[in-house]
């Protein structure tokens, strides 16, 4: 049995690091949860583990270096989970400036306020300390219909959203390479599950199918991604957490590649099985092709081969499986969709899920 950790955790009200959230608790493991709730951030995610004991919450944003500082040395973790950043692409079109200052700045911040406490650790605390930043596939650019992405790809991030990921990747490595913080790097595909933000694909062409609106979908929906059921991904960085090596990068990634297009055609049919229609109808006849986004990457697709063979890590959800799980939390959940929509200024087109 695994030794019971403490865990400085950021973002854990967003939609990965509330799984991430639930798991550990579950898992009894203890967690500080420090999450600013931004319009991404909603405290309902963790309603189930709100009143465990090992269960800690600190509404502070990551760029206030005297908060990080005083919550790091008063909470005292085994362990850091990064996961607090802006994510959505097209809002980092939008407005650039809140990816640099949550994403670079805020990481930079929480890396110092981790050197450290870390540093005032006794040597056998200062060996077990992990600093795990979790982080994107979208910092690799874009890929060809062939190859994959492993921990080596040169980056080549598109958007304001996935350089501000790879200059937070960099800051990370740098740190355990100048001053010997034990931190790891991990790289993503894209995520799907209950409790995602409605403005990402599969929770928007949910909601706009039941509201019988339009399914925008980018350019003709060529664009390939790897999908990742949010659950396994969880699974992932605690087997980092617990067994990974300071100064390695790991790439986790779901092994199932699809297109957009595709991707919206089945949760049309999943909706059409789950809810109904009308004799002769689908909701696939919402589906409406819309300009293309600035920079859209064509495909990602991840090699999760290094964390299957030194960590033990594979996925477990199969893509229709999971689609079939997801679309059915949604369907039981409408009132937490419904009104998280009101608290957002933009659920407009259709981007994918980190």
């Amino acid at each position: 049995m695994r030794a019971v950790m403490k865990i400085f955790l950021t973002g854990g009200c967003g939609f990965i690091g509330s799984a991430a959230v639930r798991y550990l608790i579950e898992n009894g493991h203890e967690v500080l949860n420090i999450d600013k709730l931004t319009y991404a951030g909603d405290l309902r995610t963790v309603a189930e583990v709100v009143n465990h004991s090992d269960y800690q919450f600190l509404q502070a944003d990551i760029t206030d270096k005297q908060a990080m500082n005083e919550a790091m040395h008063n909470y005292k973790p085994d362990a850091v989970l990064h996961l607090a950043a802006e994510s959505h692409v097209d809002r980092s079109i939008d407005g650039p400036s809140v990816f640099i200052d949550t994403n670079i700045a805020g990481t930079s911040v929480l890396l110092d306020a981790a050197l450290a406490y870390w540093r005032e650790l006794p040597s056998a605390g200062q060996a077990a300390f992990k600093f795990v930043h979790v982080s994107t596939d979208e910092v690799f650019g874009s890929l060809g219909k062939t190859g994959l992405f492993n921990e080596q790809t040169p980056y080549d991030p598109s958007s304001p959203y996935s350089a501000s990921k790879a200059a937070s990747d960099h800051l990370v490595r740098a740190w355990q390479r100048t001053f010997g913080l034990p931190t790891m790097v991990t790289n993503c595909s894209n995520n799907y599950g209950p409790f995602q933000f409605p403005e990402k694909l599969i929770p928007t062409i949910i909601r706009t199918a039941l509201a019988g609106e339009l399914i925008p979908v980018y350019g003709k929906g060529e664009n390939i991604r790897d999908w990742l059921y949010v659950n396994d991904h969880v699974r992932a960085l605690f087997e980092v957490l617990t067994k990974g090596v300071p100064g390695e990068t790991y790439n986790i990634g779901g092994n199932s590649e699809q297109k957009n297009i595709d991707i919206v055609n089945l949760v049309c049919r999943v909706l059409d099985k789950q809810v109904g229609q009308a004799k002769g109808e689908t909701y696939c006849d919402q589906i409406s092709f819309v300009t293309d986004r600035p920079g859209h990457d064509f495909r990602y697709a991840i090699d999760a081969s290094k964390i299957k063979r030194e960590l033990g890590w594979q996925p477990e959800t199969e893509f229709e499986n999971g689609i079939e799980k997801t679309i059915a939390w949604y369907l039981e959940n409408r009132s937490w969709w419904q009104k998280t929509d009101k608290k957002s200024g933009r659920l407009g087109l259709i981007v994918e899920g980190k």
